[in-house]
């Protein structure tokens, strides 16, 4: 509980202008007739809590959180070469010292090979999200992995443009993003197999478990691409939710069943798309959408759905 000075004047009830404001409740109650004059009141404390001054100034916070994708995290230092903080400008020879402060902290930045090393990784990084549409918070996922490899050391010897790509890969599988290998290959200069080999590295010397990717993530995908309703949709993924009760999902390509589904419940729903223009849309073969379509309609039995 703490006292409440200046966010009412008077009680509307007795007069009184007494009153305590509940942090916990977010209300102002008189202190005098007990009446809730206030709810809903904003917290303009901190969300934890320090019993020590030491613990208190060790918390306090400045500045924006660090963000992993950014090669300082965004905690950089801006030096004002033409005027101080009060705007006035700066004599002639302060203005030369700062201009020296300000070359050598741009200097000492450049000079370690790991800034080196992550100023272009993340420029890397972040003109691959760009081309694929990644969301920020799969961005920074990546950044940390590749983090992590270069503390490992992982990234000695090896292509810089092929761990962001492999980091990248990895981030979207932790995150159940919807983007495949080839996707982001496409997007990068380096080779499949590349790619691919520094992807596997990053598993096994980080000792990452990746989730098993379904084929639901890649329905709404697939089917945005196509141009298919979206009753067609919904139909797919019974059509899965139905395949996998059934273990006929198992050991077999997501996107290859998801496109399956699709072009099986199109052709069920009477919509007129081609196996071609699905496959497209997943970036398989026709032969695939065949033969998942097959073991499909051997396991799920699409008149009861």
């Amino acid at each position: 509980m703490a006292q409440a000075t200046k966010l009412r004047t008077k009680c509307p009830e007795c007069g009184s202008s007494d009153f305590i404001l509940d942090d916990e409740m977010g209300e102002l109650v008189c202190k005098a007739c007990g009446l809730v004059v206030g709810e809903k009141a904003m917290s303009e404390g901190p969300e934890w809590r320090a019993f020590t001054r030491e613990e208190k100034e060790s918390r306090a916070r400045v500045g924006p959180p660090a963000e992993y994708s950014h090669y300082d995290k965004g905690l950089y230092t801006s030096i004002e070469v033409t005027r101080d903080a009060f705007g006035r400008p700066l004599s002639p020879e302060v203005r030369r010292q700062m201009w020296r402060l300000k070359r050598w902290n741009v200097r000492s930045k450049m000079h370690a090979s790991h800034d080196r090393n992550l100023m272009q990784a993340m420029n890397e990084l972040e003109l691959l999200s760009e081309k694929l549409h990644i969301p920020p918070h799969v961005k920074e996922t990546a950044a940390l992995i590749y983090r992590k490899a270069l503390n490992e050391d992982l990234v000695r010897g090896r292509s810089i443009p092929a761990i962001v790509a492999a980091s990248l890969h990895a981030a979207c599988r932790i995150t159940k993003t919807p983007k495949t290998l080839r996707e982001i290959v496409e997007a990068t200069t380096r080779s499949e197999k590349e790619v691919s080999r520094c992807y596997r590295i990053i598993l096994r010397s980080l000792k990452m478990k990746m989730p098993i990717d379904s084929p639901l993530d890649y329905v709404l995908k697939i089917a945005e691409k196509a141009g298919v309703s979206g009753e067609v949709q919904g139909l797919a993924v019974k059509i899965l939710r139905e395949a996998k009760v059934n273990r006929a999902v198992a050991g077999k390509d997501p996107t290859g069943l998801a496109a399956a589904a699709v072009y099986l419940a199109s052709e069920f729903k009477g919509e007129k798309i081609t196996q071609k223009k699905i496959a497209e849309a997943a970036e398989v073969t026709e032969v695939t959408i065949r033969k998942r379509k097959g073991e499909l309609v051997k396991k799920v039995n699409l008149a009861a759905l």
